[in-house]
């Protein structure tokens, strides 16, 4: 099945001691793109016919850059720029239509609408997407039919806030019955224990700011605050 063919990096990141694995499976999708993006691809007709008609959002704009590769980074910037000011000057011929203020109906703009969507459009988050929908259907697959993953999932550290939503919403497409039921109950136990281990820790390390505590061992509250961070904003 096409879904054993991501069974490795999905073990893998269940494999790593983290706060979400689901994290760390996106955060190794992204540096491969972001490494695949400033690599020699740039040069491609191809991939360059996307990145300047895609364009990238503010943070892998900001990623691509820290990647210190100046000429394909101005040679990316300077074929979208001359894509996008081609297209803009072609739809601003057409005045958006003036409407009037009790109508209900939006205003036609081709040149709006061209806006909102290369707003919304990143090449990066597009290349990471593909693969990372296909390891969510692969973390469901493994559940029904791998014991040992399914052991290393009901052990894991839980998940951050935006990815346990995730997994929340689309294991009814993968899942039904028992298993289902299984699923849902072992990631709400995962998601809020580990949320409040995490929560714990964070007020521990507030205390030993307190002169009372002084004296007190740090226990597991050092790292505390990135791991927080982890938890709720999906960054490692």
């Amino acid at each position: 099945m096409k879904e054993k063919l991501y069974a490795i990096p999905v073990n893998d990141a269940f494999n790593v001691a983290s706060e979400c694995p689901v994290c760390v499976m996106y955060n190794q999708l992204e540096t491969n793109a972001i490494d695949y993006t400033m690599g020699p691809s740039y040069m491609e007709d191809d991939i360059r016919a996307q990145t300047d008609e895609s364009g990238f959002c503010q943070k892998h704009t900001k990623m691509l850059y820290d990647k210190e590769n100046r000429l394909g980074m101005a040679l990316v910037l300077n074929t979208h720029i001359a894509n996008t000011t081609k297209k803009i000057q072609e739809l601003s011929k057409n005045k958006p239509k003036k409407t009037s203020f009790l109508s209900k109906a939006p205003s036609e703009s081709p040149l709006l609408d061209y806006i909102q969507k290369l707003n919304q459009s990143c090449f990066v988050c597009n290349r990471i997407d593909n693969v990372f929908n296909r390891y969510i259907d692969t973390i469901f697959h493994l559940y029904k039919t791998d014991t040992t993953f399914k052991d290393k999932y009901n052990s894991c550290n839980g998940f951050c806030t935006c990815h346990y939503g995730t997994l929340m919403s689309k294991a009814p497409s993968s899942l039904s019955g028992n298993t289902l039921d299984t699923f849902i109950d072992t990631t709400n136990d995962l998601y809020i224990k580990n949320m409040e281990r995490v929560n714990e820790d964070l007020t521990w390390f507030i205390n030993k700011f307190d002169h009372k505590y002084a004296n007190e061992p740090w226990k597991n509250s050092k790292d505390s605050i990135p791991r927080a961070i982890t938890k709720t904003n999906s960054i490692i």
